[in-house]
Formats: structure tokens, sequence, C-alpha cells
């Protein structure tokens, strides 16, 4: 153990050591001119200062990290990420002297950097130095280091590949401080494979939640081991009759850790006390609503309930939230609360009190879609705003965080246009830039910005059943909730926007993501075809 730590604390000073002697050997190299701020970064970082020179990427480029906590395993990220994109393999933490060049990524307490996920970035000729409180912090600097690295070898001046990093300093920090994507598992099923595609796109751009939506008419999708039946009967069945399907706990945590290695939190969530019939097929003396349950492949809504008044409920609800809860590692449990119209409402009000609480007993934070403001809950709960101002102004009331998903901006399962392929049309049609031209900080009226947690934007599947057609309707748009969300308003505008969003083609061609390719936007497409590798 000592071994280790003093082989690290040797790594950190080598690395240190060759800041300090690239800086004093500096070596002069007339680079063609570059400018940081004219380069494609989505979400536009807060502040950009060129110095139009470059580094040189190149053979001769090592990546140093601090031995801090959760650092290191940056630094092989990007190795890993720089090797796919350019097939340059850069080491990491490597005793090797003949490195020329580094970078090297610092956890610092500067008091520069006013958050936790917070960074700061500075380019030279022979270094990059990206410092930050935490690996977060770190991981969401090394992302606008992969939008800067050019694709193709730029230089003419040596004899060997370079890849010209513009120069200057970044600072950078988000807006809001819960980045989020939801995705409907349940209408239709979405494999550990899928799901980890996303995940590897979100954190490109710098989200950090990931909601799960595990449950609803159609099926549910978590196994519950002290239920066995919810995913033998209620897993079988999807919109369109299906064959559905499910994560094992495994599965689950798999998908954690993935996620936690970019540091994203999966949020789950169990819809209640509607959107319940694939519970009540499996277990009856669950169900509320005064009639048999029936394998259900449709998508008409709040036809379902729990019976709120039955002890056995609240010993099920008990048994699920403690399960999902010792595999989510995440502060948030989500349970449901919308659309439950066939619930009363004094029942409706007991219920997620009730539930509420028992979210707390295992140590989460409850987050419900906005219906749950209607009733006595704690403020300590947050509410996911999607269609009613009022409710949004009810949580707001009672001192709650709020979570901004409103449908008409932000449901990523409208169409774009009357031309698109998938998706509903009962909200909005979304096109590109009306997902982008909206303002989150004074979308409800009388929000204070400090009680908004952030955005999230929610693909509902009844429309999807494959990753190609996941694709199609979350890309380009939840591109730009990601500016929203990380950029301040006052750095954000649609031209500019549209122009960096372009040039986001040859990473989704890269990454073999199927988006819809909006005529709104000029594509400056890859000259090279790519195929996806999922790498760990």
């Amino acid at each position: 153990m000592k071994n280790s730590i003093l082989f690290r604390t040797l790594l950190t000073l080598i690395g240190i050591f060759l800041i300090v002697a690239c800086q004093e050997k500096r070596v002069i190299i007339n680079y063609p001119t570059t400018d940081l701020s004219a380069e494609n970064m989505v979400p536009l970082p807060l502040k950009i200062t060129p110095t139009n020179s470059a580094f040189g990427l190149d053979k001769n480029t090592a990546i140093y990290t601090s031995n801090d906590s959760g650092f290191e395993q940056v630094g092989s990220f990007l190795s890993n990420k720089i090797s796919t994109k350019i097939n340059l393999e850069v080491p990491v933490n490597t005793t090797n002297t003949g490195t020329s060049k580094i970078i090297y990524i610092n956890k610092t307490d500067s008091l520069e950097l006013k958050s936790k996920e917070a960074y700061q970035m500075y380019i030279t000729q022979d270094s990059i130095i990206i410092n930050a409180k935490t690996a977060a912090g770190a991981f969401r600097g090394i992302q606008t280091l992969r939008q800067i690295i050019p694709e193709e070898s730029n230089d003419t001046l040596t004899t060997h590949k370079m890849w010209l990093v513009p120069s200057g300093k970044i600072l950078d920090q988000p807006n809001y401080e819960y980045r989020g994507a939801m995705l409907d598992v349940a209408r239709h099923f979405f494999s550990v494979g899928d799901v980890k595609k996303y995940l590897d796109v979100l954190a490109y751009y710098k989200f950090n939640a990931l909601h799960l939506h595990l449950t609803d008419d159609q099926g549910w999708r978590i196994e519950i081991k002290s239920w066995p039946k919810l995913t033998e009967i209620g897993a079988s069945t999807e919109v369109g009759g299906g064959p559905g399907g499910f994560y094992t706990q495994e599965d689950f945590k798999e998908l954690v850790r993935y996620a936690a290695e970019r540091h994203i939190m999966i949020v789950p969530e169990i819809d209640m006390p509607g959107h319940t019939n694939a519970a009540t097929v499996a277990y009856p003396q669950l169900n509320g609503n005064g009639k048999t349950p029936k394998v259900y492949t449709g998508m008409r809504v709040g036809f379902s309930t729990f019976d709120t008044n039955k002890d056995i409920v609240y010993a099920f609800v008990d048994d699920v939230v403690r399960e999902i809860s010792a595999i989510s590692p995440g502060p948030y449990f989500h349970l449901g609360g919308d659309e439950s119209h066939v619930t009363k409402k004094k029942d409706f009000k007991k219920f997620i009190l009730k539930v509420s609480k028992i979210v707390e007993s295992h140590g989460k934070t409850p987050i419900g879609w906005d219906e749950i403001a209607t009733t006595d809950i704690s403020s300590n709960a947050v509410a996911q705003f999607w269609r009613s101002e009022k409710n949004a102004n009810l949580a707001l009331d009672k001192g709650m965080k709020i979570i901004l998903s409103p449908a008409k901006k932000a449901y990523l399962d409208m169409k774009y246009d009357t031309l698109s392929k998938h998706g509903l049309t009962w909200a909005t049609y979304i096109p590109v830039d009306s997902a982008y031209i909206w303002t989150p900080e004074t979308f409800v009226k009388n929000l204070p910005k400090a009680q908004v947690l952030g955005i999230e934007a929610p693909l509902w599947s009844e429309t999807i059943s494959n990753i190609e057609e996941l694709e199609y309707l979350a890309f380009p748009r939840i591109i730009g909730y990601s500016e929203l969300n990380w950029t301040i308003k006052e750095n954000r505008n649609w031209e500019n926007y549209k122009n960096r969003l372009a040039n986001q083609a040859p990473y989704l061609d890269r990454m073999n993501v199927k988006y819809y390719p909006t005529k709104l936007i000029d594509w400056k497409k890859s000259k090279h075809t790519y195929k996806y590798i999922e790498k760990d």
C-alpha cells in the first residue's frame, strides 16, 4: 500500500516537473494561427481567452494526473477517447523520459472555481493543464478538450503526425447543478447496450443525470427479488405487443457503474399510484380501479391505480424502494405521481405523502411530476414541472426545488415537424430552433433561479422501439438542452449555436448516431465513415 502511494506521488511530481521544464525550455514553433474562441464547443464555456498559438498533440505527449481519488481514471478516460478519435496512444502517468509535451489533470483549491464541476484549462505550446476541485470537474474539462482536438493531423511543420489544439485559457462552470435526460424504457424496452450508448453521448455534452422511467402500464422493467412476478408477468409486454424485457439487478448495477464512470447519476423512477397496470397484472391484490387487470399494450393513460387504502400496497412500495435504493447510490428516487386520473384526490394526497416518507426512510430525496405539489409533501422533495404552471407555483410556495421539463419545449417525444417519422404532437411540434430558443430562467413566472435544480429532457417511448428511433428523436435537440443547462443565458445565441451544432456532425457520425438531419442546420459532414465501438 505504501509503495503504491509513493509511486503515485512520484508520478505527480514527474508531471509537475515536466510542466516546469516545458515552461523553462519552451521551444517556439510558428504554428498556423489558431483561435480558441472559434472552436465548435457545445455547450459553450463560460469564458474563453484565446492566445492564438497551439499545443501540438503528438506521439511525444503524455497525460499526468494528480494522485487524488478519481483523477487518474479521468486521465485514462481521456487517453481512451483520444485513441478512439485519432488513433494516437497517449500514456497516462508514464515514467518514460522521452515525453516532451504533457496534458496535466490537476486537483486544485483555486478560489476561481465556484462549483464542484467547474474547471480551468490552460493551453500553451507545450502543455495543457486542467485544474478542477473534483474528478467530476476534471471530467467536464476533458469533454471540452475532446471537442477541440481536430479529427485529422493539421500540422505541416513536423515530420510526424501532429494535431494542433488552439491555445488559450478556458474558465468554465455549469449554469445548473442538475442536467438531465429521461428515457422511458417501460413503453418499449431498451437494452443495457442501448442505454450505455446514450450515456456515452450524454457525457460528451456534460449531462450529469439519466432518469430511467422503469415502470408503466405496459411494462415493469426492473427485477424486484421480493416480488418476482413483476418481471415474470409484468415485463412480458410493451406498446404494440412486443416481447418487453427487464433489467436484472446486476444489469442495473452495471448501468449505475457505467454511468458513474462518466460522472452521471442514474435516477430510478417507479411511477405510482397511476401508470401501474403492469404491477397490478402481476399482483392483482394491489389494484385499486375496481376492474380485473389485464395485460395492456396500448397508449392510453390514466386508467390504472394502486389501492391506496391497503396496507399491502405500502409494504409493496417499501420493498420496491428498498431494493432499488440499495443499488442506486445517487441521492434521488422518482416516485412518479402523474396522471392518476382514477385515484380519488384525497387518496392521491395520502399516498404521495406516505410514499415520500418511505423514500426518505431509505435515504433518498423524493422527486415527482408536478402533481405532487398538490399534496402535503415535504419541501425537501423535488417537483418536476412538465405541464401545470399552477402546480409549479404551488411547489414554489412550498419552497421545493424544481426540475424544468415543460412538455411544449423539452419533450423529446414530440415531433420536429410534419415530416417527422416518429413522435407525438399532443403538446406541440418542437423543431430544433424552438428546442433551443427559450429561457429556462424565466419560463415559469416568478420562479427564482435558486429554486431550479436544472432542466431535464424526457423521451417517452410510445412511438419508438429501437436505438435508431431513440436517436432520431433525441438528436440533435438534446444537444441544445445541454447548452441551456450549462451555459449562462448571456452567452446563448441561436445564430452562433446553430453553427457550432452543424460541426457536431463528425462526432455524431463517429458514434453512429442516427440523428434527424434537419434542414435548419447546414451540417458539416465528416470525411470518414465510422463504426461505433463500445469501450469500457
